[in-house]
């Protein structure tokens, strides 16, 4: 059997660090439908996507991954508590924008990109939804299924006059086999970790980030979607006790 040099230089990649997470990632083209294949994540408590939970809604900041998820301490929830026992309305409103949100990811092969291996698919509770609904259909059943699964059929739109793309899914009828039992064998081994694909800020970074929120002295830098080392402590290896930081900045805020 000839040697696939195109593998073994994707192989060759990942022992050297050359491929990134950052690259792994596939966003469906607006204005145009695509062919995809689902695959699910191993050992994941056998749910076939992973979901990740992010704070959007502070300023500067494009998306922080939210601690507390990991069982980590979370200044975020601490503020969020925190408002929760102030029980005005406009604590309430606040809480309301700062409770983290959901974003669900699917390892993908999308076709007529085998060559790039599996993909990660990201989109939001919507198309979860729809996802989770074909597979529970007896019609379809696990469409993630390496050898009786089905493809899907992914378009994006945005009508004119409208915010917002809309992406819609559709399952081909007819189940297909992944691939060969060798692109299985590669594309089944090499399931990126969305997990990894995010920095994990430490207690420390995030009560910064939110006493200068809270005093108005706002960074304009996007963090929480770049690939970096997780931690859960600050520089020096300790955890440090921002609490009454965060209980002074949020007085001063209510008042």
């Amino acid at each position: 059997m000839a040697l696939d040099f195109d593998a073994i230089k994707r192989r060759l990649d990942r022992l050297s660090g050359n491929n990134t997470n950052r690259s792994t990632q596939w966003k469906p083209e607006e204005g145009k439908s695509t062919q995809v294949r689902l695959l699910s994540f191993p050992d994941n408590d056998g749910q076939p996507f992973k979901e990740l939970m992010f704070y959007y809604n502070v300023p500067g900041q494009r998306s922080i991954l939210a601690p507390s998820q990991f069982g980590k301490r979370d200044p975020f929830q601490e503020l969020i508590d925190k408002l929760g026992e102030e029980g005005t309305k406009e604590a309430y409103e606040m809480r309301k924008k700062l409770f983290p949100k959901m974003r669900v990811y699917a390892p993908v092969i999308v076709r007529g990109e085998e060559d790039k291996g599996v993909q990660v698919w990201s989109f939001g509770k919507m198309v979860y939804q729809a996802i989770l609904t074909y597979m529970m259909d007896e019609d379809y059943g696990d469409i993630t299924d390496v050898d009786s699964g089905t493809d899907i059929t992914v378009t994006v739109t945005k009508a004119p006059g409208q915010q917002w793309a809309k992406t819609e899914i559709l399952p081909r009828r007819k189940a297909s086999k992944l691939g060969t039992k060798e692109q299985v064998q590669e594309w089944t081994s090499n399931v990126p970790d969305p997990s990894q694909m995010f920095s994990l800020k430490s207690y420390e970074e995030l009560s910064t980030i939110i006493n200068n929120w809270l005093s108005g002295d706002e960074e304009n830098e996007d963090v929480g979607t770049e690939r970096g080392s997780s931690s859960s402590t600050s520089s020096s290896g300790s955890e440090k006790d921002y609490d009454g930081d965060i209980d002074s900045a949020f007085d001063d805020l209510m008042k």
